[in-house]
């Protein structure tokens, strides 16, 4: 991470923020469907070039995987020998911005060695930024953020995205709401971003990209949070493009929803 200044990459995104995303939004959006159903518009296309541009000025040797890139290159890429690799969600929430729900982000991390090191979400709306390195805590707009961590699980609001769990743990999830409640709000970069600064308990989704999760998982790591997969394991060094998600803001609370995922009803 020698050399990569924190300031300067979150001063691209807020950049991208105020150039490419905000004058586009509330506006009409065209949008198309992708091969895995989400949606795409040139808002989100214009935002990767800008970053892509911008960072290769000052790292010109960081190769870039981002989510609007071909599949293939991303799992080359992933795959690679890349000591250094950014990955970038440029318009994490492109269907609520396609609807003018103002909850969208901008994700960007730095892997080193298969490792999120630098981490950078900024929320073009609101104006905050939430940032972390390796070991040195998270950060809201330059202030130290922490997880609330003091909860228990039926005191606990957490984000769930049942669209995308199997319909056996949906149903056991709801059904047995053992929270005292959940959201889901579009947008995987502000729910782990704000869970890292105690705005919600828990984090639980069926599948996440890696560009979803890689500076999110960071910033809520460094925040206090436990993070991982559904079945315990870390989600880097990353394997696959997507994995499931739990994440919460301690490790009791963790222990908890593992035993609720655990005991949730097997599909037949």
């Amino acid at each position: 991470m020698a050399g990569i200044d924190i300031k300067v990459v979150s001063s691209i995104l807020e950049e991208a923020g105020r150039e490419v995303i905000m004058p586009a939004f509330s506006r009409t959006v065209h949008s198309h469907s992708k091969d895995d159903g989400s949606i795409v518009t040139e808002t989100d296309l214009a935002c990767q070039r800008f970053i892509e541009s911008k960072l290769s000025q000052h790292y010109p040797a960081i190769a870039m995987l981002g989510e609007e890139m071909d599949e293939q290159e991303q799992r080359a890429l992933l795959t690679s020998e890349n000591k250094q690799l950014w990955c970038l969600d440029p318009l994490d929430g492109t269907t609520n911005f396609a609807t003018n729900l103002p909850a969208i982000a901008i994700s960007l991390a730095l892997i080193e060695d298969g490792m999120p090191v630098l981490a950078c979400i900024h929320d073009p709306v609101s104006g905050e930024t939430f940032t972390a390195e390796a070991g040195n805590g998270a950060f809201l707009n330059h202030h130290p953020i922490r997880a609330f961590g003091q909860c228990q699980l039926a005191d606990s609001v957490g984000f769930i995205d049942y669209k995308r769990l199997s319909p056996s743990i949906a149903t056991d999830l709801a059904g047995k709401q053992r929270y005292r409640s959940q959201r889901n709000i579009g947008s995987c970069a502000l729910e782990w971003a704000w869970l890292a600064a105690g705005r919600a308990q828990f984090i639980i989704h069926g599948g996440e990209k890696i560009w979803d999760f890689a500076a999110g998982s960071l910033i809520a790591a460094e925040a206090g949070c436990t993070v991982g997969s559904f079945t315990g394991a870390p989600l880097f060094p990353a394997r696959h493009l997507s994995s499931s998600v739990l994440a919460s803001a301690s490790k009791a609370l963790h222990s908890q929803l593992c035993t609720l995922l655990e005991t949730a009803s097997i599909e037949k």
